[in-house]
């Protein structure tokens, strides 16, 4: 997970890319016609000093390797950014930056 702090009109903007397949289970695969299991993020967090300010449940309808960008109104320099996600697999990443701090 990359992730990505810069200032904005009235806080921060926060810039999240995610490598992830992102299946939906609706596409078949070529070589065998098997349908490709479903795998892909359903929910995502972000939390700015230890308190959530973003949760977003999330579907099949998203792109491969997804990007997104927030705009956080109450951040500022110094403040602790943390970003995690959990897939239908189970599996989880997170990821936190400091703003101002190159990660």
């Amino acid at each position: 997970m990359k992730l990505r702090t810069r200032p904005a009109l009235d806080g921060l903007e926060l810039k999240v890319l995610i490598e992830h397949p992102m299946e939906s289970g609706r596409r078949t695969d070529e070589t065998s016609g098997q349908r490709v299991p479903p795998h892909y993020i359903h929910q995502l967090r972000v939390d700015l000093n230890g308190r959530t300010v973003i949760r977003a449940d999330l579907g099949t309808a998203i792109a491969r390797n997804p990007y997104f960008a927030f705009y956080l109104k109450d951040g500022k320099p110094g403040d602790l950014i943390q970003v995690s996600w959990e897939d239908t697999h189970g599996q989880r990443e997170s990821g936190q930056i400091r703003v101002g701090i190159p990660a």
